[in-house]
């Protein structure tokens, strides 16, 4: 998977609702409940929606590295 297959991917679920998980090392993972809100050049952020709205990015190559694993 190439960075502008995973930009492709992602801008079809731009405003959407998925999950990520996030790959915390030694068998440690966060899950998130996010809106897809923006995608720019290296990196695309999400709003995560825990009593207020707090924004978090994360680069493409996250997601080739499986660093983070987005269910769609």
């Amino acid at each position: 998977m190439t960075i502008e297959q995973v930009k492709n991917k992602l801008n079809n679920y731009l405003g959407k609702r998925v999950v990520i998980k996030y790959n915390l090392g030694r068998n440690k993972f966060e899950n998130y409940d996010v809106i897809i809100k923006e995608l720019y050049n290296n990196v695309f952020l999400v709003e995560i929606d825990n009593n207020g709205k707090e924004i978090k990015s994360f680069s493409y190559s996250d997601v080739i590295t499986k660093t983070i694993h987005i269910d769609y």
